[in-house]
């Protein structure tokens, strides 16, 4: 496995639950923290940083353009942070001792995108997904499994309705993606920039709460 540098919010006691919290692009591990150390104390939660850096303390999973026809992808990036995340996990899984049901992979921004492909794309690795002001990359498409329904996915996508950097309708159609495939989600509109508000973070506890710590 790439180890990948990162920060960790230790669970108090044995870990009943793994959250993986990925930062959007141009940040880095620390940008979430705060997100982190408001989630339940007995999940083990680890922020780790993008493997592509882009300036001091600047990272990120895939390098992206902004053009008049939206976000342009680089997609051997994705897919290689794709594929490195989901080894991550996976040796964090057998370090903590946690399984998939107990495992959510979430993000801001580029990390939503990027835990909504670990999740859609390797379900035996983790059954949480978060996507905080992202998308789903159409790219990922082709490594989704075809009885994706039946794996006991669930996703969680919050969005602002006023993002001037990933529109409110990129959420609307992840959504939309989600439904097609038959993976149990929901879909929170804010009053809200690109940005992760004091509403969007409580929303986000209580459903990593509800989702991870249930039978706990």
């Amino acid at each position: 496995m790439s180890t990948l540098h990162a920060v960790v919010r230790p669970a108090t006691g044995p870990a009943h639950g793994l959250v993986v919290l990925l930062h959007g692009v141009g940040s880095n591990e620390r940008s979430l923290q705060a997100l982190a150390d408001g989630l339940d104390k007995r999940l083990q939660v680890v922020l780790p940083r993008a493997p592509l850096a882009f300036g001091a303390d600047a990272f990120g999973w895939f390098t992206v353009q902004f053009g008049v026809q939206g976000p342009v992808i680089d997609p051997a990036q994705a897919e290689a942070s794709r594929l490195l995340l989901i080894d991550y996990v996976r040796a964090l899984q057998a370090r903590h001792g946690v399984d998939t049901a107990h495992t959510l992979v979430a993000g801001f921004s580029q990390g939503g995108i990027m835990s909504a492909s670990v999740a859609l794309t390797a379900p035996q690795v983790a059954r949480r997904f978060a996507i905080l002001s992202g998308r789903i990359l159409p790219e990922i498409a082709p490594h989704v499994p075809a009885d994706i329904a039946t794996r006991g996915v669930r996703g969680l996508i919050l969005h602002g309705e006023q993002d001037s950097k990933l529109p409110f309708a990129l959420a609307t159609a992840a959504a939309a993606r989600l439904q097609v495939l038959g993976v149990d989600h929901a879909l929170h509109g804010y009053p809200a920039d690109h940005t992760l508000t004091a509403a969007m973070q409580a929303d986000f506890n209580a459903w990593t709460a509800r989702e991870l710590l249930s039978g706990h």
